[in-house]
């Protein structure tokens, strides 16, 4: 019996403790915990929109043979600098060499050939003048020797072509620039038919981003920019910037020059251009990169990206109401900055959204805003 009491003693404690604990529970739960809020309010904003980009030298100059030979010589190497006239490679073809010797022999006979006909003017001519022979003979030599000084010119100019030819076996750099490839080594045959150019001279001084915007980018683009002309639009534009493959800037800004006067018709878009300074060369042709333009807007609503949660592709905020309680609402970006976007839709100024922390929140909870 007494064993029976003290059981029943036991429960009846362990029952009113595990209400007090509940109850402490439940007011732990019920407590309302401060989360930091902002009122949205304008602003002004600097944003920036990137667009790939691909990059080109102001100049690529494919060095090709004018000639047919072997590779004789190669004076540089792939990615070195070359300065304009610097000898790039030497074509081993004899034929011109041969070529030269035998028009500058064609020419001492053709020379030949004018002193002799010069001669026969010279006799003839006073034979004319003593009504010894007719007339017609002095004429019949000096056809001859306009024939021979045509053909000493014509031997001149087999000299000047077969001397050009034995230039095209030297091949010179056309500008300033570094060394592409080198698919041909020494001793391949080449000549001016071949596929692919003895390599590619590219001046990078200074280097272009082609990036292409769709065509509502363009119309809102060049709607904003001042100017009448299409010229006139583009040399009001800021200057923009170039995001280079590992994340970083290049140091110096750019300047857009240039835009397609058609639209694509298969992709619906412009194609752009524009110009960076190079001068270390750091940038080479044929890099990836992307242009990355900045704008300002005036009257800006701005969320921090840390205060948005997305579902199913939908950006969403909690806004809290007048009693404190947050609510879910979706919005529409138009742009962002570094940490912040840009509100185009969903919410208006005044609003107040929850700025961080968001992960422990539901529909209808109180909150207790701070600053």
């Amino acid at each position: 019996m007494n064993t029976f009491k003290t059981s029943l003693a036991i429960l009846a404690s362990l029952v009113i403790f595990s209400s007090c604990g509940n109850h402490k529970k439940d007011k732990t739960a019920d407590q309302v915990k401060p989360y930091p809020v902002i009122t949205l309010s304008p602003q002004t904003a600097n944003i920036y929109s990137d667009y790939p980009a691909t990059i080109q030298g102001i100049q690529n100059i494919e060095i090709r043979p004018k000639i047919d030979g072997y590779v004789a010589d190669i004076f540089v190497d792939e990615g070195a600098s070359v300065k304009k006239g610097q000898l790039l490679f030497r074509i081993n073809a004899p034929q011109y060499e041969q070529d030269v010797k035998t028009t500058e022999a064609n020419i001492k006979i053709a020379q030949a050939d004018v002193n002799a006909a010069r001669m026969n003017v010279d006799k003839v001519k006073p034979l004319v003048d003593g009504d010894i022979v007719s007339p017609y003979q002095l004429e019949s030599a000096k056809y001859t020797l306009e024939s021979k000084q045509g053909a000493l010119a014509q031997a001149n100019a087999a000299l000047n072509n077969a001397k050009t030819n034995l230039s095209y076996t030297q091949i010179f750099s056309p500008v300033d620039g570094v060394i592409g490839i080198l698919p041909y080594k020494i001793g391949s045959l080449v000549s001016s038919t071949t596929a692919n150019p003895l390599t590619t001279v590219s001046n990078i001084e200074s280097i272009y981003a082609y990036f292409s915007i769709n065509e509502r980018q363009g119309l809102d683009f060049f709607l904003a920019a001042k100017g009448i002309t299409m010229q006139q639009k583009l040399a009001t534009l800021p200057p923009v910037n170039l995001v280079l493959a590992n994340g970083n800037v290049l140091p110096t800004a750019g300047k857009v020059e240039t835009a397609s006067g058609l639209i694509n018709a298969q992709t619906g878009s412009i194609n752009m251009r524009a110009t960076f300074p190079n001068h270390d060369g750091l940038v080479r042709s044929g890099s990836s990169a992307v242009v990355r333009i900045p704008r300002t807007i005036n009257s800006a609503l701005l969320v921090p990206q840390k205060a948005t949660y997305q579902i199913q592709g939908k950006l969403f905020v909690y806004v809290v109401d007048k009693s404190n309680k947050v609510n879910s609402a979706e919005i529409t970006t138009a742009a962002s900055t570094d940490d912040s976007y840009v509100i185009q839709k969903g919410l208006k100024a005044g609003d107040r959204v929850v700025a961080d922390g968001i992960s422990n929140l539901r529909e209808g909870l109180e909150i207790k805003p701070t600053k």
